[in-house]
């Protein structure tokens, strides 16, 4: 049996974990499903969040941003009362606004990724941790990286939220020692 990091001991938590969790991802289009998902988990538990992955990808477009950037009232009232993702306004705002900056950032930077990655100097950082105990919420860059962001216009992404995405998308590769995915 492959040992894994502590927190991936059930479905969906570990399909989720062997297949994506610290594996750098370099599309535009899943960096932006992950700075949605991301930003909906905030409060909550990323299990309550894989379950609804795919409600969230119906409910937003494939997780396309140009689609997403033109959602109206009625889109939101429709979201808000749809039962397959969280149904809170200020999240589901936030999503679309989001949408509309990473347009911007991807115009600026002629992508996503390449404005993301900047942060790591396009290397992922790998971690030596022990116990998922050890992780921490947020890093310095992860710091810089909220402030860049909301100084953009980007909302609910924080510095524990920028760090969590870094963590999904490998831009920092925290699976601990004793994984069969830790990176010795």
């Amino acid at each position: 049996m492959k040992k894994r990091c502590e927190w991936a001991t059930e479905e969906p938590n570990i399909s989720y974990h062997d297949k994506e969790w610290g594996r750098p991802q370099h599309n535009d289009k899943k960096l932006f499903e992950f700075l949605i998902l991301e930003g909906a988990q905030a409060g909550l538990s990323w299990t309550t969040i894989l379950k609804r992955r795919e409600g969230y990808r119906k409910a937003f477009a494939n997780f396309d941003p140009l689609k997403v950037s033109k959602f109206n009232q009625k889109n939101i009232s429709a979201l808000l009362k749809n039962e397959s993702i969280i149904r809170n306004k200020l999240k589901i705002t936030s999503a679309i606004n989001n949408a509309k900056q990473f347009l911007k950032v991807q115009e600026e930077f002629h992508s996503f990724d390449k404005y993301i990655w900047g942060f790591v100097s396009y290397t992922p950082i790998k971690n030596k941790f022990k116990t998922s105990s050890e992780l921490p919420a947020s890093s310095i860059i992860s710091e810089q990286m909220s402030k860049d962001l909301k100084k953009r216009g980007f909302t609910f992404v924080g510095p524990t939220i920028c760090y969590a995405f870094m963590q999904a998308v490998g831009m920092i590769n925290d699976h601990t020692q004793g994984c069969f995915l830790c990176q010795k």
